[in-house]
């Protein structure tokens, strides 16, 4: 249950209600203060509309990150919008078996950014070895935005943790199919 209250488009001024144009309970939950939410918006939209970077990467480091996080949210939603953005279910199962250091299919841009969003997610920063990996596999342009998306996420799943959100019904099936790991 979440910690504050979900507000709703009319519990809003009418120039925030746009900032429920996705009515999901993150969204609800971050209009308690609509400036932050509008900012938190803005860049969760570069990343998601704007960014360059390849969105299969995009969202196989996304999901990384929800996955260390052990983010019931982030991983649902993610499972689900990754498709559209041309994730597999096998992407995911391998994204899993790497994270376990497990062998895998995953080709070798796969699993440096997955390497990235794991060292971002849980030291804080990209090792030398792999941002030097990174840097011959992209542009720095898009391995700015890369790690902008990374580091946004580790972010987002500390918010989703702290205020409690809760995953919407719509969203527990892919919870189901891809359970988090218990601990």
């Amino acid at each position: 249950m979440a910690r504050i209250k979900y507000l709703d488009r009319s519990d809003l001024a009418e120039q925030d209600k746009d900032l429920l144009a996705r009515n999901i309970n993150l969204f609800r939950a971050l209009v308690n203060s609509p400036n932050a939410a509008r900012a938190f918006n803005g860049l969760g939209s570069f990343i998601r509309h704007k960014s360059k970077a390849d969105p299969r990467l995009r969202e196989l480091a996304i999901l990384q990150v929800g996955w260390l996080a052990r983010s019931p949210y982030e991983w649902s939603h993610h499972v689900k919008i990754s498709h559209d953005f041309g994730v597999t279910d096998d992407d995911i199962k391998a994204l899993i078996d790497d994270t376990e250091g497990k062998p895998t299919s995953l080709d070798g841009p796969t699993k440096v950014v997955l390497q990235a969003a794991r060292e971002i997610t849980s030291q804080g920063a990209a090792s030398d070895a792999t941002f030097a990996a990174l840097s011959a596999l992209m542009p720095t342009e898009l391995l700015v935005d890369l790690v902008i998306t990374i580091s946004f996420y580790s972010a987002v799943v500390r918010i989703l943790a702290t205020l409690q959100v809760d995953v919407e019904p719509d969203y527990q099936p892919y919870l189901d199919k891809f359970p988090l790991p218990k601990g």
